[in-house]
């Protein structure tokens, strides 16, 4: 193997190493401390192969798993944006389009094209796999708050509106999972963890 292409897999990787560092609002289930994204780049790719059998079309799912893995790594350099705090999402697009140039630019160009095209897929929501993956990475985020009576919708005053408007695209990536996180938003509400608006 080319040892110029093999160190820049491993600058890559060690560059990957970074996302252990970003800190989500989201804190695990039990609450005892914030996860990273690079766990939940992990939680999502395992919920992503559990739940396929629950995608409302057939799947090339090697795809959705390389989706799953690599479609939080502009967060090294953009940070996480919180989905319910609208001036950290204003320039979201930009600090993540500057990030993906300057990461997946550290590979090797077959390897640097082919996950930036499936991070622009992730992005543009068009393929089935991008959908199913858009659907169960918000299920992903939905999950530990649900679990946490709550979590960071109580945290920081998000309603139950919100909350749908958010992850309304599970319906379209997955619907019978769309079913399940309604039923956790309307659990949340009646049991008042948080309002309805």
């Amino acid at each position: 193997m080319d040892s110029s292409r093999l160190s820049q897999q491993l600058v890559f990787l060690a560059e990957a190493d970074q996302l252990k560092r970003v800190l989500r609002r989201t804190s695990l289930i039990g609450g005892d401390r914030l996860e990273n994204t690079a766990e939940h780049s992990w939680h999502f790719a395992l919920m992503a192969l559990t739940l396929a059998e629950h995608a409302p079309v057939s799947l090339d799912l090697t795809r959705v798993l390389k989706i799953a893995l690599i479609h939080d790594l502009v967060e090294i350099d953009a940070g996480d944006s919180f989905v319910y705090d609208t001036s950290a999402m204003a320039d979201k697009a930009e600090r993540e389009e500057a990030a993906a140039k300057r990461i997946f630019n550290l590979l090797p160009a077959d390897q640097a094209t082919e996950y930036r095209v499936l991070w622009d897929e992730f992005e543009a929501q068009e393929t089935p796999e991008a959908k199913f993956a858009a659907a169960v990475d918000r299920l992903c985020g939905m999950l530990p708050n649900y679990k946490n009576s709550g979590g960071s919708w109580v945290e920081h005053g998000v309603s139950a509106e919100r909350v749908t408007a958010r992850n309304a695209p599970i319906g379209v990536g997955a619907p019978a999972l769309w079913d399940v996180a309604r039923g956790w938003i309307a659990e949340a509400v009646e049991k008042g963890w948080i309002a309805e608006r």
